[in-house]
C-alpha cells in the first residue's frame, strides 16, 4: 500500500518541527547551565558578553572549536575542562548555547555528533614551554598571543594559521601583514581582516582595539582599500626574551 504524498509531507514537517524543538530546548538548557558556571566571577559575563574572561559572543566560533575548548580547556589559563565538571547532557547543551551566540542558529545537540577533540601537543620543555606559558598567559588579558592566533589546538584563530615562524625577534618585531586592509563605513575607517563577500553581506574582523570586534555590514556600505597602518599591538606587549621563548615555541609545535 503506497503512502499518500499529502501524509509524507505531513510527517516530514512533523519531525522538523520536533527537531527544532529539540534544539531549543537543548539551547534554553545550555543557557542556564552556563548562567550557572560561566558567567559568574571572573569568567565570561552574562551572554558571553565578558566581564573578565575573554568575550564569547558574535566571535565567529566555530561549533567544532567551542566543543574543544569546553572539553579540553586551554591550559596555563583559567578556562579548566569541564568534561569531568558538567554531565553529558548539560556538557552539550553549553556547547549547544555558546554556538548560537556566535551565530550558529541550528547547532548539532546530538550527544555523540560534536568530535571530540584531544589535545595532541607534544612535550615541551625548557624555553618552549615558557614559550607555551606566555602565548596564552591569562595574565595579560587580551595581550596575549592567542587571543587571535591559535596553534596546536588553543588560541582564537582570527588570523591565518601561523605557516612560517620568524627566524628571529628581530624579524618578529618588524613583520608585516599583508592581508589587513583599510575598511572605510559609516564615517570611520579601521584596520581591518576580511573574512568574506558575499552579495548579501560582509564579514570582516575589525582590529582597531582587542580582541578583534567580528562586524557584519551590507557591501555598499563598506569600501577596502589595500594597505594600513595596523601593527602587531601584541608583539609590544612582551619583552624580547619572552618572543624569543615564543618563537622557540611556535618552531616546537608548527610543522615545518
Amino acid at each position: 500500500m503506497s503512502i499518500p504524498l499529502k501524509w509524507m509531507t505531513a510527517a516530514i514537517a512533523a519531525a522538523v518541527s520536533c527537531q527544532a524543538q529539540n534544539v531549543a530546548n537543548v539551547v534554553t538548557q545550555g543557557e542556564a547551565v552556563f548562567s550557572k558556571t560561566c558567567a559568574t566571577g571572573y569568567c565570561h559575563g552574562v551572554r558571553g558578553g565578558s566581564s573578565g574572561a575573554p568575550r564569547l559572543a558574535a566571535r565567529g566560533f566555530g561549533q567544532a572549536y567551542i566543543d574543544k575548548i569546553v572539553r579540553n580547556g586551554v591550559p596555563d589559563t583559567g578556562m579548566a575542562s569541564f568534561t569531568t565538571r558538567l554531565s553529558p547532557p548539560d556538557l552539550v547543551a553549553v556547547i549547544a548555547y555558546v554556538a548560537t551566540l556566535n551565530g550558529i542558529a541550528s547547532p548539532d545537540v546530538s550527544m555523540d555528533g560534536v568530535p571530540n577533540a584531544v589535545s595532541t601537543r607534544p612535550t615541551l620543555t625548557g624555553e618552549a614551554a615558557r614559550g607555551a606559558r606566555l602565548f596564552s598567559e591569562a595574565v595579560r588579558g587580551f595581550g596575549r598571543c592567542s587571543t587571535c592566533h591559535e596553534v596546536g589546538g588553543f588560541g582564537i584563530p582570527v588570523a591565518a594559521p601561523i605557516a612560517k615562524v620568524p627566524a628571529s625577534v628581530a624579524e618578529l618585531m618588524v613583520l608585516t601583514t599583508p592581508d589587513v586592509k583599510t575598511a572605510s563605513m559609516d564615517g570611520e575607517s579601521m584596520p581591518a581582516l576580511v573574512l568574506s563577500q558575499r552579495k548579501q553581506s560582509v564579514v570582516f574582523y575589525d582590529l582597531t582595539s582587542a580582541p578583534p570586534v567580528q562586524r557584519n555590514a551590507e557591501p555598499a556600505s563598506v569600501k577596502f582599500t589595500d594597505g594600513s597602518n595596523w601593527r602587531h599591538s601584541a608583539v609590544i606587549a612582551y619583552a624580547p626574551s619572552e618572543l624569543a621563548a615564543i618563537l622557540d615555541y611556535l618552531r616546537a609545535v608548527t610543522k615545518p
